[in-house]
């Protein structure tokens, strides 16, 4: 398998078109051979695009790279502009924690292998990677 790329943009303020990219991100995966890396994918991209869209005054640009080898990694970027800064570090949850915002880096840490936050002075990336969990 050679390495396989999607990049897809959406407009500022374009909520809805968060599940257009959760569906364009879930289509690569089954074409690219990681079908078992979806469900995780999609929630995490999910999390991060809807971020990007509430929290900055611009749009966001989906990156998702499978590279190949016997161990397949998906690394997913999602890029904004004039955004706030991100904290350096997520703090967890207190159990009783029973607000619906917020939640999301905290399944992001959670669930990826790895993620991380790139600062720049107009905006930043989020991204996270998976591990093809059949391997």
């Amino acid at each position: 398998m050679t390495g396989h790329r999607l990049r897809h943009a959406v407009r500022r303020a374009d909520l809805p078109a968060v599940a257009e990219t959760r569906r364009l991100l879930r289509d690569h995966l089954r074409l690219w051979g990681v079908p078992a890396m979806v469900d995780t994918a999609e929630l995490l991209t999910s999390e991060l695009v809807t971020n990007a869209l509430q929290h900055t005054t611009g749009g966001a640009v989906l990156v998702a790279t499978l590279s190949p080898g016997p161990g397949p990694r998906l690394r997913v970027e999602v890029q904004d502009s004039v955004a706030r800064r991100p904290r350096a570090r997520v703090v967890a949850l207190p159990e009783d924690h029973q607000g619906t915002s917020g939640r999301g880096l905290f399944l992001v840490e959670t669930l990826a292998d790895a993620w991380g936050v790139t600062a720049w002075d107009s905006g930043k990336v989020v991204w996270f990677e998976l591990s093809d969990p059949r391997k």
